[in-house]
């Protein structure tokens, strides 16, 4: 804890410490705060700064702050979970499948309304994938999330790109451009 005081002003250390709901109250903005925790270069501005300090817009990078909720997983909202390697690995699964599914459970047992839509499409349109359980391992979920720019899950890729999630697999089996695209392939 006393790296961490000595890393911060009075002021941003009471921020942080506080609950969110009083981060503008406690004079310190969200913008700094969450700059603050995830080391995002921010101006300073003459009502931060400090003794000896000019009132010009500096860049500075503060470190950052792993926060950690009770009973949870360490948050990745601050910084990458998509490491190289598993960047690396995630290319060589999607080029050894055509069609790969990243989904909350598997084709034999999906655990989400979603997930069981887009099986019972690719299923009925007899096409040969595999599916990958998201919720066994938090890093992949998250790297995923980053890797493909998409939030939620089911993920489908096909040839390797993503293709999209379960509204877009539906609009695209109704309108007949899924099978249009896995006969291509």
């Amino acid at each position: 804890m006393a790296a961490i005081a000595a890393a911060f002003s009075s002021q941003t250390l009471k921020a942080l410490l506080a609950p969110r709901s009083s981060w503008t109250a406690n004079g310190v903005g969200v913008a700094r705060v969450l700059a603050a925790a995830c080391r995002v270069p921010t101006p300073l501005n003459s009502s931060h700064a400090g003794p000896g300090r000019s009132g010009s817009a500096t860049l500075v990078t503060l470190p950052r702050l792993q926060y950690k909720r009770p009973g949870s997983a360490l948050s990745s909202r601050c910084f990458s979970t998509l490491s190289p390697e598993m960047k690396s690995t995630i290319d060589k699964v999607l080029q050894s499948h055509k069609v790969i599914l990243f989904m909350k459970g598997t084709k034999d047992f999906p655990q989400c309304g979603f997930s069981n839509t887009v099986v019972q499409i690719l299923k009925s349109l007899n096409v040969p994938f595999e599916t990958l359980n998201i919720l066994e391992n938090e890093m992949l979920r998250q790297g995923m999330k980053e890797y493909s720019s998409w939030p939620t899950f089911p993920q489908l890729y096909i040839n390797g790109e993503f293709f999209g999630g379960c509204d877009i697999t539906i609009e695209a089996y109704k309108s007949g451009q899924l099978q249009k695209l896995l006969i291509s392939t």
